[in-house]
């Protein structure tokens, strides 16, 4: 599985496209909202990026997870939102600005403090007698070439050609999507002789980080002063990962399928636990809060 084509070249290439597509939906109008009214960008970023890993830390010591299992959870939590966090919040009634530029902010965070997190972890569980290491610039680089420059490329895209760039957003979101599951199946395949036990290891703790992220969301969005619309943008973003970014990092930089395996219980997990999120968004949030002008263009 380590060494397999569709994980060494196909899996940066679909991250690729997966981030133009990201991109694509950014506009200068989405970022001087959040320029305006920062509040939600500040608390959903800084939940994402330093608490949900030390959640998953946490959770580690607390389930006694074996090393592996345990490097691979705090990975995918150090992870950002992605294209599909942006879809759900849209099905929850939130603040789809707010998701898009936590989104990329959280996106462009990450290529520093995901290595540092994922070495901590290394360091933490593998102990000394491991010499396993994510190597810093390498994975540096490889986040600022399939994260960073996509993006740009979708903005600079979205700007020169809006309609097309709106028609193909939806195909780059199943895309993703399609993504995903075939490296999810791929993974349980070549794990198969160990996938109960790492299933039973993985299972529940990632099923905790995912609750503990939307709980998270909502409660830092009630206890800063968000409204209902930001704070469910918020609690999406830190409940529904990109697990493609963990996925890259553990199969192609760490080779090991073991260390995926959290990512890939996770990416299956998110999304009944994302509609019922949505169904709780739109009970909470009234149709007509949509309708009406938000506070932020009144500022322009």
């Amino acid at each position: 599985m380590e060494s397999s084509p569709l994980i060494s070249a196909g899996l940066p290439i679909a991250l690729f496209i997966i981030m133009i597509g990201i991109g694509m939906t950014l506009t200068v109008r989405d970022f001087r909202q959040v320029a305006v009214f920062p509040k939600g960008m500040i608390v959903g970023t800084v939940a994402q990026i330093l608490l949900m890993p030390l959640i998953a830390f946490a959770i580690a010591s607390m389930l006694g997870l074996s090393p592996a299992i345990a490097v691979g959870l705090v990975i995918i939590a150090a992870c950002p939102g992605g294209t599909t966090s942006n879809l759900f919040v849209l099905l929850s009634r939130g603040n789809i600005a707010l998701s898009i530029v936590l989104t990329v902010s959280a996106s462009l965070i990450t290529i520093v403090t995901l290595p540092l997190f994922t070495n901590y972890a290394l360091q933490f569980y593998a102990g000394e007698g491991e010499s396993i290491t994510l190597p810093v610039g390498r994975t540096v680089g490889m986040l600022i070439g399939i994260v960073l420059f996509p993006v740009a490329v979708g903005m600079v895209f979205r700007s020169r050609a809006p309609e097309l760039s709106r028609r193909a957003e939806s195909a780059v979101s199943v895309f993703g999507g399609v993504v995903l599951a075939l490296l999810v199946v791929g993974l349980v395949w070549g794990v198969r002789d160990q996938i109960w036990d790492l299933l039973r290891q993985a299972g529940p703790a990632t099923l905790l980080l995912n609750l503990a992220g939307i709980f998270l969301g909502l409660l830092a969005g009630r206890a800063t002063g968000l409204t209902q619309r930001e704070s469910i943008a918020v609690a999406v973003e830190l409940g529904i990962k990109n697990g493609t970014i963990a996925l890259l990092v553990t199969l192609t930089l760490l080779e090991s399928s073991a260390m995926s395996i959290p990512a890939a219980v996770y990416g299956v997990l998110m999304f009944p636990i994302g509609f019922l999120l949505a169904a709780y968004g739109r009970k909470i949030i009234p149709l007509t809060t949509i309708a009406q002008p938000i506070p932020e263009t009144k500022a322009g």
